[in-house]
């Protein structure tokens, strides 16, 4: 399906956190390529922060708003031998995005004087910062969850004081508590974002019925978002990653992991990387090199600290490394590489090396596991992440729980750390969830293709903006 629209504008507004940059620039690129100019807006430091990242893939067609934001007051990164893994440095930027509502009505506006309709597209954390759109008399809103259905549905269930219904999926009655999963500014920041939301046109999901189907039939018959349309458009990460055969320059600009994992046979390296919001203590460092190093398995260990408000800074400390236990890498030369900077993600998923996935269960990191066939040892930090763990462990079973929500506080020891290592890559078990991960991969690939449920769902939302 091909529509040319020079007429419609799309407006991307994303919170300014690699997982939200990362997803709104991945759907950027699936709504241009139905020839629909895209802008995407953003701070000067966080804009250049998503393309970087992104640095493989074709932006040519996205037009960039670089805005500036006041000086605003930071925090220093958690203490890494705390048991509250919240990024809690990076709230004050939230709170600082305030100031983009007016340059953003001003873009807007100006859009409005040469298109028929501009289409806004924000995530849900950011709808004070669109909150004029809707005056304008051309434009519409339509809001982004980040986050899983699952873990949005009963969020809100539980905030309505709802009784999950009896005949539901078992998964609903094994939820994780919300207690430490966001700290209260996080929360403060939240409820305003709420008051706001009424004025969307409609919904996106990154996810599909596919994978949540259950989730989101649950969600429309309780009605949460009211009479809201809803399109389930997920994942929108690529599920196909191109060989890059096309010259030996672009061979050279592959991330040394890649290289590395060439030499190694078909499911035979784990990656191990949780995200750009955690840090873990020394401590934990020292038993997951241990678990890693004991387990004999083949790794791909990203050990980075959280990205601070602006990675730019020359602040962001990712030396932890350092506490590695004496000798260390020395003795796992050949079997494991250890990367201390940006790693491409989806791009080590979707190596053939790679056979698994010990993750903090970020739904980007969900999605990209799960589209290129991955099963996971789940290890959720803080955020959305225990709810989707259980959501991947338990609902989906291509995958194995490292710790429960309820034991948080605990160091995970290197023996459980060995022991979920070989669970997963080394036992009937494992190969089980590889084969179920794998199969859960091909309906994903076949739903985005033509004629498939989230292709149709995209293509109805596409028609819907450019009616």
């Amino acid at each position: 399906m091909e529509i040319k629209n020079g007429d419609i504008a799309v407006v991307m507004v994303p919170l300014p956190a690699q997982g939200h940059l990362n997803q709104l620039l991945h759907l950027s690129r699936l709504i241009s390529s139905y020839k629909i100019p895209v802008h995407y807006v953003g701070t000067t430091t966080h804009n250049r922060q998503a393309r970087l990242r992104l640095q493989n893939w074709d932006l040519a067609d996205l037009h960039f708003h670089d805005f500036s934001l006041p000086p605003f007051e930071t925090t220093p990164p958690p203490n890494p031998d705390s048991p509250d893994k919240f990024p809690a440095q990076i709230i004050p930027l939230f709170f600082a995005t305030s100031h983009l509502r007016r340059p953003l009505e001003a873009l807007v506006r100006r859009l409005c004087g040469a298109a028929r309709r501009v289409v806004v597209v924000y995530d849900c954390a950011m709808a004070w910062v669109v909150q004029d759109v809707p005056s304008l008399p051309n434009a519409e809103c339509y809001f982004f969850n980040s986050v899983s259905v699952f873990q949005i549905y009963t969020y809100f269930m539980e905030v309505a004081g709802k009784a999950f219904p009896a005949d539901g999926p078992r998964v609903l009655r094994e939820i994780p508590s919300l207690d430490g999963t966001f700290p209260d500014e996080f929360w403060d920041y939240w409820h305003i974002q709420e008051k706001f939301l009424g004025n969307s046109a409609g919904v996106l999901h990154n996810t599909c019925r596919v994978i949540e189907g259950q989730f989101l039939d649950l969600f429309e018959k309780e009605g949460i978002l009211g009479s809201l349309k809803q399109w389930a458009i997920g994942p929108f990460n690529p599920v196909e990653i191109p060989e890059q055969r096309d010259s030996d320059e672009k061979r050279r600009r592959r991330h040394e992991s890649l290289h590395w994992l060439d030499n190694h046979p078909r499911n035979s390296v784990v990656l191990v990387s949780f995200g750009t919001t955690t840090t873990l203590s020394g401590q934990q460092i020292k038993e997951l090199a241990t678990g890693l190093e004991k387990s004999r398995q083949k790794f791909v260990w990203v050990l980075r600290d959280a990205d601070n408000a602006d990675i730019f800074s020359g602040d962001d400390d990712s030396r932890r490394s350092d506490q590695l236990p004496e000798g260390y890498e020395e003795r796992v030369r050949g079997r494991g590489i250890i990367v201390r900077d940006w790693a491409p993600q989806l791009d080590i998923l979707a190596h053939p090396a790679t056979g698994g996935f010990i993750t903090h269960c970020g739904w980007n990191s969900c999605m990209e596991s799960m589209s290129m066939g991955v099963p996971m040892a789940a290890w959720p930090m803080h955020s959305d992440q225990p709810r989707n763990s259980v959501l991947i462990t338990k609902f989906l079973g291509i995958g194995i729980l490292v710790r429960d929500w309820e034991r948080r506080q605990e160091v995970v020891t290197s023996t459980t750390i060995e022991q979920c290592i070989v669970l997963l890559m080394d036992t009937p078990e494992g190969e089980e969830m590889r084969r179920k991960a794998a199969d859960l991969s091909a309906a994903l690939k076949r739903s985005v293709m033509d004629g498939g449920g989230t292709r149709k769902e995209l293509d109805s939302f596409i028609v819907h903006i450019t009616r």
